[in-house]
């Protein structure tokens, strides 16, 4: 897997693009105009869209009817030198539908235990933990 990036202005702003070639911007928060998500923020996504998609997949295969899927990830970071890694980040799943909640929960355990690739190249480095909500009840 490969990734480029390319400078936009004069500032922080570059444009990303892997093997899909969707462009993905990027920038820091140290201008007014932010033209892009941060790298963090990136990462953030990443562990929820990863996610996401594993627990999609999961219970389609089990016929379960997903009419709503929210996702919130938020980290909570330390600071190492002159940098501030997360030290922490939770996914919180809000999911609705007719979906069993033992199916829901379980597709989730699979996800953050076995499939989902950006959560288990954080392992032994970064605290990832989950709540899973089916129809506003925590499962």
């Amino acid at each position: 897997m490969k990734v480029t990036l390319d400078r936009v202005n004069d500032d922080f702003h570059f444009e990303a693009k892997g093997n899909s070639n969707v462009t993905v911007n990027i920038d820091s928060k140290v201008n007014e105009e932010v033209h892009g998500a941060s790298p963090m923020e990136l990462l953030l996504m990443a562990v929820g869209g990863c996610n996401a998609i594993d627990i999609v997949s999961i219970l389609k295969k089990q016929r379960q009817q997903i009419t709503g899927y929210h996702i919130e990830v938020e980290g909570k970071r330390k600071e190492v030198r002159q940098a501030k890694p997360f030290e922490s980040i939770h996914v919180s799943i809000y999911l609705e539908g007719e979906i069993d909640k033992a199916k829901a929960d379980r597709a989730a355990q699979l996800s953050f235990d076995k499939y989902c690739s950006v959560s288990i190249t954080l392992e032994g480095a970064v605290d990832v933990t989950y709540d899973v909500f089916v129809n506003n009840e925590k499962v």
